[in-house]
């Protein structure tokens, strides 16, 4: 799918120096930088569940060792 991206000149500075510190075109830095803060966010979600699944599930545990 075409898409237009209209960026200013520093954030075209940024992407131009991202691009040329992969080795790729624009367009391939772009898309790598939305992969990893997409993975990054995902990261984010799936710690934020499991602390929260271990301090509702294993309550008592972590009483007894912040008490410790």
């Amino acid at each position: 799918m075409a898409m237009t991206l209209r960026l200013t000149a520093e954030d075209e500075a940024t992407l131009e120096r991202l691009a040329e510190q992969l080795g790729v075109s624009k367009q391939k830095a772009l898309i790598a930088a939305m992969n990893n803060m997409e993975h990054n966010a995902k990261r984010k979600r799936d710690l934020a569940f499991a602390r929260e699944y271990v301090m509702t599930h294993d309550k008592e545990l972590m009483e007894r060792l912040a008490d410790a």
